[in-house]
């Protein structure tokens, strides 16, 4: 975040206090780390400093300065799952961003790994959407960055989600549809299907629940491509609970988790919130 920035409240954040609609501008920020700001005179609502119960009303102007807002990994809810001398596995909640980006002072991930391991060079090798939970991979070193590229590009990885989806799926599919990401804000499912195979999507049904009727299903990919996932089951009629892009409304929890990743000489699992 840079040394100020200024936000107008919505209609949706009439009456709210500022400590909750604060997530709206800090996604992913837990409740303590905003009532700090608030506390510490760092978020003003029209140009006075205000305290985390007051109510803003729609159309104030919100301003957060003091330079960038930091969050510790605690407060992400971040852990270690597996860690060798080469990589680690790090378990991210869900509306949590992967990376930063470009432009925004959004608390993520990749800003946090130093502190995360101090004695490392830590990157972030893969990335998961805002709403999906699950592992990320850091290499600790650059002779894992070269590593983890090299099994990559031969399709020695393997990466296993769990996702609940509508409607029953019965089974086992491939599915094996080209995406178009470029210059997208949603993936295109193409009716050709993609000659590299490290961009299928292997999917197996596991439990059906006729009350809700829908359907846990376990997904494997090698090498993903932006929501690869998310498209190609909605593609096939099964769209993820709660995906509020490629489904028919949003949910509270985007039920899509990665719940494994395996290549020679790794492995890390970590159960998700479904």
């Amino acid at each position: 975040m840079s040394r100020q920035e200024i936000y107008n409240v919505s209609e949706e954040l009439e009456g709210v206090r500022l400590d909750k609609a604060l997530v709206e501008v800090l996604p992913g920020s837990g409740l303590r780390l905003r009532r700090r700001l608030c506390d510490e005179g760092k978020v003003l609502i029209n140009g006075k400093v205000r305290k985390p119960g007051y109510k803003v009303r729609t159309g104030q102007e919100l301003i957060i300065r003091s330079g960038v807002v930091t969050m510790t990994h605690e407060e992400l809810g971040l852990k270690i799952i597996h860690r060798n001398d080469q990589f680690a596995a790090v378990y991210k909640p869900g509306a949590v961003h992967s990376a930063r980006i470009e432009g925004k002072g959004s608390a993520n991930v990749e800003d946090v790994l130093p502190s995360l391991f101090p004695d490392s060079a830590p990157v972030l090798l893969n990335r998961l959407d805002y709403l999906t939970s699950g592992i990320l991979l850091v290499a600790l070193n650059s002779d894992g960055v070269n590593k983890y590229r090299e099994l990559e590009d031969a399709g020695d990885i393997k990466k296993f989600y769990k996702a609940r989806v509508k409607g029953r799926f019965d089974g086992f599919v491939s599915v094996q549809s080209k995406l178009d990401c470029d210059d997208r804000k949603t993936t295109k499912v193409l009716e050709e299907s993609d000659v590299d195979t490290r961009r299928w999507t292997e999917v197996e049904a596991i439990a059906h629940d006729r009350d809700l009727d829908t359907t846990d299903v376990r997904c494997l990919i090698v090498k993903g491509a932006r929501h690869q996932i998310r498209a190609h089951l909605a593609s096939i009629g099964h769209p993820i609970v709660g995906d509020p892009m490629y489904g028919d409304a949003a949910g509270d929890l985007l039920h899509l988790h990665h719940q494994r990743i395996e290549f020679p000489g790794f492995e890390a699992e970590q159960d998700g919130p479904f």
